[in-house]
This record gives C-alpha cells, structure tokens and sequence, in this order.
C-alpha cells in the first residue's frame, strides 16, 4: 500500500512538473518589446511583454540620470500609465527592486493601440516619458503571429548595470558650425610687464631673506627678498662703502654750513661757496643713495612688486657685482600663449580667431575665449633661423599654468557649416583606424569605423561612419571594447 501512495506521489510530481514546463513555454514565446527614450534628465530602457488582454505584462524599467556621468536612478517613484482612447490603467513603484531598474506591471482589459505614460518623481526633478502606438492584443495567439522575427544585428551587449559601475554617457550627434583647425606646438610665456628680475644694487655677498627666497612663495611689494652685505670683503665692500660716503656726506655737510657764514661776512667769495654747495649735494646724493635700504646686516632688497617668486639665480653666501640678476618675481595674472606655424598656414593667419591648447602631460584643454584671451599679434615673415611664424594670444592665467610650459595648440580659423562632430573621448584607436561606439538600444552597441577631420583638442568632425541623431558613447568606449573582448554574453538576470 505504501509503495502505491508514493508511486502516485511521483507521478503526480512529474505530471506537474511536465505541464509547468509547457506553461513556461508558452508563457515564453513571446518575445520581449524593448524601448529606448531620452528627455534632457533622463533615460529610460525598459523591456516587457507585448500587451495581451487579461494577461499581465510585466514591466523591467532601467531610468537613468543624464549627467556628466550616467549614474542610476536610485530615488524616485514611478508611474506607468496605458491609455486607450479615453480609458486607461496604471501602475506605481516608489522604489526600485535594485539601483535603476523598476518593477512595474500592466493588465490590459481593452485591446487597441494606445499610449504608455512613464511619470518620474524624484526630490530634484519630475519627468514624463512616453512611448506612441503600443499595441494591446486580443490574445496571445495574434500578438504571436504579429511578432516580428529577430534580425541578425551583431551588436554588442552593455548591461546597465555594468554601465551604471564606470564613467559612462553618450549623446546624440548633432550638426553644428564647427571651425578648420592648424594643429601645431607652442609655448606659453609670461606678458610683458607681468614680470620683473630684481638686480642687485651694489656688490656683496648674498643672505637669503627667510622663506620669501623659496620658488613659488608668494611675496608683497616690499618684502625683503635679501640682504647683501660686505662681509670681510677688502674691495667693493658695500659696508665700508656706506660707512665712507657717510663720512663725505657729514664732511661736506659741515664745510657748507661754515660757507654759509662766512659768504655772508664777505669772507668767501660767492663762486668759492657755490662750489662747496655742489660738493654737499653731490655727496648728499652718493649717500642717500648707497644707504637707501641699509641697515645693521647690510643692504636690503625688497620685491618691487607683488606676486610669486618664480626663479632664483642665486645661491646663499654667493658674492655678486652690482647689477646682478638675484631673482624673478612673477604676478602671474596675465599670459602669452605663442603658437608656432608652418609657412604653408601663412595666407589663413588672419582668419584665426581663437585657440585650444593643452599640455602632453594632462587632458585638461583650455580655450583662449573662455579664458578672456585675445589674438595680440601673428608674425608677417619668417627667416632661414625661424622658420616658422608665430602667433601670439594673451590671456588671463587659470591658476593652473606655469610659464615656460610647452604646449599643444590648435588654431581655430574659417568655419565649417553643418559639421557632424563628437568629443575626441568618443574615438577608440586601434592600429591607426578609429572607431566610435554606437547606441542601438538600451544595452546593445554597434562598432563603426569614422573617418576624422579636423580637431581642435576637446571635438573633432566625423567625415564617414555615423549619421545625425545616432547616440555615440562619449565616456566608457574601453568598458564595452574590454565587455566585447572577453567573447561572453554578458548574464541579463532581469524578469519579464
């Protein structure tokens, strides 16, 4: 008897087991719809089921936050609406099952074509979504026979969720005025009175001033920068040299004083006196001069302006004649950027009108435009020595520029009209054939080859390969070429 009841028990398993398999199946056959829209906030990818009356479709909507970086959606309640005619139903989350993607579900009761509504809120923004002419079936067995069949597309598959870990975002490639671009080197130099070398004023040996001698330091008008002074020197000693001209100027100053009284007894004549009048004001002046900034530790020199100390030509105890370059103070407010052109670029100098330009140590590219900069001169000859012509732009400093720097620089002249362009991160280099990645969908990709115009450092033109509208990947081409090496499909894991 026992070994009849369980007998039974397994048969009826297996009888369930066998007909939950069909249903899977059926429940399956439908394959799912997938739609990809943007508005300026967001992004939405969602799959479901085609919509058949009295079945339930459910809904895995991926929403993303448009921003530098393509980040999930993790804080917001969602409403998906369908309507039809003037009836319809709908369904809300105010969370998502995991970071982006929301759990949503429909029940049809009309068939017809209609509308879905997706409306995001979200603390920093609302949103509406909509997708056009959805169609509802009366059954299964028409939205199968309705269902078109899966086209070999050869595209790459990107999850969201592996997109949403790394730096990622793309854009819609749009035409715009774009400008020619003369790529060439250059150098960017200190302008014309940003800077001054401090000299010394007379012979001695040099003592550093305390930390206002350190390259880089900051500095006012009149800090004191260093002291010469005459150490055990026997010549050109600028303390004895005071000390000397102190004694001339005293001498002198009382040799004038006993003149005054004595022309006024008619003791000396007048030209006697005026002579020693001119003896007292020039030794007035030596000695004004030679004690100006003295003091006890010898001559001080002081910074004529404020700003930054960008070299020091000297070394601490060096002996130095007057007149010696000590140091160079830099107010570092205003630069030049001094591009460098070939003599074939001659005839279209005077249509440049602005500049890119950026170190090969870093990606940060700077704009003279943004940067108040101005074209100041462009060269009218070259020579056998300088072959090239220079083009000089003036500039305000960034903070972030060093004079001296070389640079990059991409000359921006006549414009081009109705240009496709994409950010230079968008290309992918491989053996010298670029290539950029195409969003097809929600989470597949195409690899296309694109032939490059010009560039001016941040963009460059897209001659062949890519049409208006199609969404390009700006940040994470790497991740997806990296995704697409590995040979495997990446696991979906989402329900539909």
């Amino acid at each position: 008897m026992i070994q009849k009841i369980m007998l039974l028990g397994l048969f009826f398993i297996g009888f369930t087991s066998c007909n939950n398999k069909e249903e899977a199946k059926e429940g399956s056959a439908l394959e799912p719809l997938a739609y990809t829209l943007y508005t300026k906030n967001s992004e939405l990818f969602v799959e479901f089921k085609p919509l058949v009356v009295g079945e339930t479709s459910k809904f895995a909507a991926h929403f993303t936050v448009l921003s530098e970086n393509f980040k999930a959606l993790t804080d917001a309640t969602i409403t998906v609406s369908l309507i039809i005619g003037d009836q319809g139903i709908k369904n809300s989350v105010a969370a998502p099952s995991s970071p982006g993607i929301f759990r949503l579900a429909l029940s049809p009761k009309t068939a017809g074509t209609g509308t879905l509504v997706f409306d995001i809120q979200t603390k920093n923004f609302t949103d509406k979504i909509t997708i056009e002419n959805v169609i509802v079936y009366s059954d299964e067995k028409t939205a199968l026979a309705k269902q078109p069949e899966a086209a070999e597309s050869g595209a790459i598959f990107y999850l969201k969720e592996q997109a949403w870990k790394v730096e990622f975002a793309n854009q819609a490639v749009k035409k715009q005025t774009f400008n020619d671009v003369i790529k060439t080197s250059g150098q960017i130099l200190s302008a014309p009175g940003d800077e001054m070398i401090v000299t010394a004023k007379a012979s001695g040996v040099v003592v550093f001033s305390g930390k206002n001698t350190i390259v880089g330091s900051a500095v006012n008008s009149g800090s004191s920068l260093f002291t010469i002074s005459g150490g055990d020197m026997t010549e050109s000693n600028i303390d004895a040299s005071v000390k000397e001209n102190k004694a001339n100027y005293l001498k002198a100053k009382a040799d004038y004083e006993r003149s005054k009284s004595l022309v006024a007894d008619k003791i000396v004549s007048e030209k006697d006196h005026q002579q020693v009048k001119l003896q007292f004001e020039n030794a007035q002046i030596t000695y004004a001069t030679v004690s100006k900034n003295y003091g006890s530790r010898g001559l001080n020199v002081p910074s004529p302006m404020s700003g930054f100390v960008k070299n020091v030509l000297v070394t601490e105890g060096q002996y130095v004649p007057s007149g010696t370059p000590l140091v160079t103070i830099s107010k570092n407010k205003k630069l030049l950027v001094q591009a460098n052109v070939s003599q074939n670029y001659f005839s279209r100098l005077s249509s440049i009108t602005s500049a890119n330009f950026k170190t090969p140590q870093s990606d940060v590219v700077y704009n003279t435009t943004a940067l108040n900069g101005r074209i100041i001169s462009y060269g009218k000859s070259a020579s056998a020595a300088t072959p090239f012509i220079p083009v000089t732009f003036e500039i305000d400093n960034a903070g972030q520029m060093v004079s001296g720097s070389i640079v990059e620089i991409y000359l921006k002249s006549s414009s081009i009209a109705d240009a496709l362009v994409v950010p230079v991160s968008a290309l992918i280099e491989e053996q010298g054939i670029f290539y950029v990645y195409v969003q097809t969908g929600g989470e597949s990709f195409q690899k296309r080859e694109v032939k490059l115009g010009g560039s001016d450092g941040l963009n460059v033109q897209i001659l062949s390969g890519i049409v208006e509208n199609e969404r390009v990947v700006t940040k994470g081409g790497y991740q997806i070429k990296l995704s697409s090496a590995s040979g495997a499909l990446p696991a979906h894991g989402h329900e539909h």
